[in-house]
């Protein structure tokens, strides 16, 4: 009974780790998707100032200077 007992106890322990290590994946999963969200607002902004027109409509698009 008390070799049960041990084997459980060393199998609880097994998968308390393995839930952390879990926690610990997701957590820097979840930094890295906030981080990368970021970076490709920045990128998006970067672009409509570049750009401008690709985010316009004709109608709203302004004439060249010449004109």
């Amino acid at each position: 009974m008390k070799e049960r007992i041990t084997e459980l106890e060393l199998h609880f322990m097994q998968q308390e780790h393995t839930i952390q290590e879990l926690n610990d994946t997701v957590y820097r999963q979840e930094r890295a998707i906030e981080r990368l969200e970021r970076e490709q607002s920045l990128i998006r902004e970067q672009l409509r100032l570049l750009a401008p027109s690709i985010n316009r409509s004709d109608e709203e698009e302004e004439p060249p200077p010449h004109y």
